[in-house]
């Protein structure tokens, strides 16, 4: 009797012959929609978007410049930066933290930015 596409056995295979980056990727991406959240690769430049992801890093421009903190957020299907203008450090923003941004879509250099994002800090699950 062959296993239904998804089925018990199928998912069993998968996650025992998958690498660890594409499991956690499915995993945030599976996390992202039942938060809510569009994924990352269908948003478009102008667009009103709310993403759900992990912080893969974040970093502060230099001293000499305008204050600037920006963020890396992955969601499991692309990657988004988070930009805070005026600030150079904001409690909670740090690399491996779950947040949830919301903001209008840009594009700076063929990414995908978010200038100022409305921001929710999620608890680890």
């Amino acid at each position: 009797m062959p296993a239904k596409d998804g089925g018990y056995f199928s998912r069993l295979v998968k996650k025992l012959t998958s690498d660890v980056e594409t499991l956690d990727a499915d995993d945030l991406s599976e996390k992202s929609e039942a938060g809510g959240a569009q994924r990352a690769c269908d948003c478009r430049c102008g667009d009103e978007v709310t993403v759900l992801g992990r912080l893969r890093s974040v970093e502060l421009c230099p001293a000499s410049e305008a204050a600037t903190l920006q963020a890396e957020l992955f969601d499991g299907t692309d990657e988004v930066t988070l930009v805070w203008l005026g600030r150079r450090r904001i409690p909670g923003i740090e690399p491996g933290r779950t947040i949830k941004a919301r903001g209008r879509m840009a594009d700076r250099e063929g990414r995908k930015v978010l200038y100022n994002p409305y921001y929710e800090l999620l608890q680890p699950t």
